[in-house]
């Protein structure tokens, strides 16, 4: 099985941040995101994130197209930023 494949298999039982995606697969954390750019183009309509949060503010970075977390929230500049969870929401897949 290929990396993306288990990636895949991972999203598929519930929510996993890059962290816990690199821990799983033993790959480290920056490769993590490179491979979610590739899943998310293969699980065009079922791949979901939920988007990282300021836990300084609260601001929800809803409009963000990459999967790649924020380096500091734009309201009040904090850097202390909630990292973004990845599933597929087609789980019976």
């Amino acid at each position: 099985m290929t990396i993306r494949e288990e990636i895949i298999e991972l999203l598929t039982t519930g929510e996993w941040s890059a962290r816990d995606i690199s821990q799983a697969t033993h790959i480290p954390e920056k490769e993590v995101y490179a491979h979610l750019e590739h899943v998310k183009k293969s699980l065009k309509g079922t791949f979901r994130i939920n988007p990282p949060q300021c836990l300084n503010c609260g601001f929800t970075f809803t409009k963000r197209r990459t999967v790649r977390p924020p380096s500091r929230c734009p309201l009040c500049k904090s850097e202390h930023i909630q990292e973004p969870a990845f599933f597929c929401s087609n789980s019976g897949k």
